[in-house]
This record gives structure tokens, C-alpha cells and sequence, in this order.
């Protein structure tokens, strides 16, 4: 149910929200506000602060009919020490679909700095079913895991420096997922046996695309900067390669490892020693040491 929260400002009144029903023979019901007050309080402030529009907005609530203050108590107890988070992955595709359709949302995520993740959202999808790279390995909402091999939603947040970074930020959407398509198919050729065997391997799970997209913007500028085609995987290549197949370390055996092997999962490769916050700033700069430098002429 929703109702203007004009109305709801009313149920400051004794604590108690009275509204005429159209049930049979339009009787009235009374309702408590058990949940939400503070809502409530912060549209009563507003408006009393002279923000008037604040009575054009709707207000979504829960209500039981026929209940006493026990069971009332009893369902707040159970609702607020049971509920479970909307899993993110299917919060991103909702947040997808409510900019497609609603009005004003789009700025307003611009506005709060979160319109990366409405574009990160829709960049995946079309990974998903497009890529060469990247078909059948991201797993969408409600997907089976299958052969994928990593969550959509987890793709989408390690996008977040590669949407927001400038240059990359302004292209249209097609571009962008030109560009990002030969980011990967660079990587692919320079580290082919770890594509062959994705799920074997690291690059394409968590800590490897965190990583790589937290570099893909510094890569990209390398690109521009010889003059190389950022839509050609071979541009890529040229500049990460060398630093991918030099890439070192070692494994929970004390075994040095590098190359493809670098990247191999479990204690057979060194990535999986890189999997916390700190570690991956660590393996960035590793990888960012062994990056060409840029030249200005």
C-alpha cells in the first residue's frame, strides 16, 4: 500500500493514523504506525521547514488489520530479526529497469555520484551474450552457475574506476564495450591458457577483474599515447603483455610462479595471496611498476 505522506503526517497526531477505508459499507480503520516513524518525523520536519513538496510523496508501509499490540509486536520482532538484504546482483538489474522507465531517476543517481552502476549493470548484461571473452562466464540474477564463473554483480562493482575515469566515461555505449571487449581480448592473447581453462585460473574471477579494471583507465591512457587503436586487442597486448608475463610470485608452497602460471588458482598460482583489499593495492602496483611510462613530447 501507499499513500501521500500528507496523510502520514497524521499519525503524529496521538501516534495514530486514521484513514477512511473503502471497504464494505466504507468503514473506518485505524492504523499505528509501529514501523517507520522516523520516516514519518523527517517528512514532518520538511515540511514544517517549508519544503512543501514534501506531501507529494508516497510512502510505503506495512499494516495488519485486526491485530493487537502483541501480535504487533510479535511481527516487528520476527520481520526486523529475520529480513535478509536484497542480494546486489539482483539490486543493480532492478536499479537497470527503474532508470529505463522512471523519470528524473537517471540525474538523481548522477547527482549521488551511482550512475556508473546503471551503465556498469548494462555493460555486463551485454558481456554476458556478446563477448568473446566473456560469454557464459558472468552469471546474471537467477542463473544457474553452471560454467560461469563469476556473479554479474561482482563484475559490475569492479567497474566503477573504469566508468568514472574520464576519457572512458564520455564514450557511447557501444564504444565502451568495444574498448573493454579488447582490454580483455589483449589479455586473453597474452595469457591464452588461462581463457582456455577460466575456471583453473584467477584472472577472470574476483581479484583478476577487480585488478585489471582498476588499472584498465592508466592502460588506456598508454594506448592513446602511442598512438595505438583502443578498439584493437592487439594495442592491448602491446602494452600489458611484457607486464603480465613478467608478473611474479609465489605460492603458499614458498614456489615461485609466474607468467600464466601467476595466475593459476589455488596453491598452484600466487593471485589467490592477493585476494584482500590490501593485497590487491599490492598486486596493482606490482603490475603498474612493470606498465611503459608515458612521454610527452
Amino acid at each position: 500500500l501507499n499513500i501521500r505522506s500528507k496523510a502520514a503526517l497524521s499519525a503524529l497526531q496521538g501516534g495514530e493514523l486514521n484513514l477512511q477505508l473503502l471497504f464494505s459499507g466504507n468503514q473506518a480503520a485505524k492504523f499505528y504506525v509501529v514501523d517507520g516513524q522516523h520516516r514519518i518525523l523527517a517528512f514532518q520536519k520538511a515540511f514544517d521547514d517549508g519544503w512543501h513538496q514534501a506531501a507529494d510523496f508516497q510512502v510505503p508501509f506495512t499494516c495488519m488489520l485486526g491485530a493487537d499490540e502483541d501480535e504487533e509486536m510479535e511481527q516487528f520482532y520476527v520481520v526486523n530479526s529475520n529480513a535478509k538484504a536484497v542480494r546486489t546482483d539482483l539490486a543493480y538489474a532492478l536499479l537497470k529497469k527503474r532508470s529505463e522507465s522512471e523519470e528524473g531517476l537517471m540525474e538523481s543517481l548522477q547527482e549521488r555520484g551511482r550512475e556508473w552502476q546503471v551503465n556498469g549493470q548494462t555493460i555486463v548484461e551485454r558481456l554476458a551474450v556478446e563477448s568473446i571473452v566473456w560469454k557464459q562466464r558472468i552469471r546474471l540474477p537467477g542463473m544457474e552457475k553452471g560454467e560461469t564463473i563469476i556473479p554479474s554483480a561482482s563484475m559490475v562493482a569492479s567497474l566503477k574506476p573504469v566508468l568514472t575515469s574520464p576519457y572512458f566515461g564520455r564514450l557511447k555505449a557501444d564504444q565502451q564495450l568495444r574498448v573493454l571487449e579488447a582490454f580483455w581480448e589483449g589479455i586473453r592473447n597474452t595469457l591464452r591458457d588461462a581463457f582456455d581453462s577460466p575456471s583453473e585460473y584467477a584472472i577472470q574471477k574476483g581479484v583478476g577483474v577487480i585488478v585489471m579494471h582498476a588499472l584498465f583507465p592508466e592502460i588506456l591512457e598508454l594506448v592513446r599515447d602511442k598512438g595505438l587503436a583502443p578498439m584493437d586487442p592487439e594495442s592491448f597486448e602491446q602494452v600489458l603483455g611484457s607486464s603480465l608475463n613478467d608478473l611474479v610470485g609465489e605460492t603458499s608452497e614458498n614456489k615461485t610462479v609466474e607468467g600464466v602460471d601467476f595466475w593459476a588458482a589455488g596453491p598452484r598460482g600466487a593471485a589467490g595471496s592477493y585476494s584482500s583489499s590490501s593485497g590487491r593495492r599490492v598486486l596493482i602496483a606490482k603490475i603498474r611498476s612493470r606498465l611503459p611510462e608515458l612521454e610527452v613530447d
